[in-house]
């Protein structure tokens, strides 16, 4: 597309990247009911504990918090109901066959607003041991000091 797409992001799942390997991301539509898509322009969405799961040939994105709108009547939606992720069909299928290896799983990453529409950006990615985060942790830790090493010397 020649003109930049607007994109607004509501929320991100940091823990995701602490607790996992992202090898590769997707970006999927979400069935949302209109008390939903209100909540979420307000930023009330939590991704904690949320993860992807592939029921019958469809996605699904399970234990997604997503707060009552407050300004809404009594026909609100359910906090954590199960919502439907829409992808064509030949992507489920490949992210079947992908998740059926050895610790393979969906974690959603991002949740954004792409021309109106609510976007979830999905990723397929691998859980992490506790010695690889300790590694990872000591790694930032020896990077940042040497950036802020490198930044005090002055010529």
């Amino acid at each position: 597309m020649t003109t930049e797409e607007s994109i607004k992001i509501i929320a991100t799942n940091k823990k995701a990247y602490h607790n996992y390997e992202v090898v590769e991301t997707f970006e999927t539509g979400v069935a949302l009911q209109g008390s939903e898509v209100k909540s979420v322009r307000q930023g009330k969405i939590s991704l904690k504990e949320s993860y992807a799961k592939i029921k019958n040939g469809e996605l699904f994105l399970i234990n997604c918090h997503i707060s009552p709108y407050s300004a809404s009547s009594f026909f609100n939606h359910t906090p954590l109901r199960t919502r439907k992720l829409l992808m064509h069909k030949r992507e489920i299928i490949r992210l079947q066959i992908k998740t059926q290896e050895r610790g393979f799983t969906l974690v959603p990453t991002k949740v954004y607003f792409k021309r109106g529409k609510v976007k979830i950006e999905i990723a397929l990615a691998r859980g992490k041991r506790l010695f690889d985060k300790r590694a990872e942790s000591r790694r930032k830790t020896v990077e940042r000091e040497i950036r802020q090493a490198l930044k005090g010397y002055r010529h």
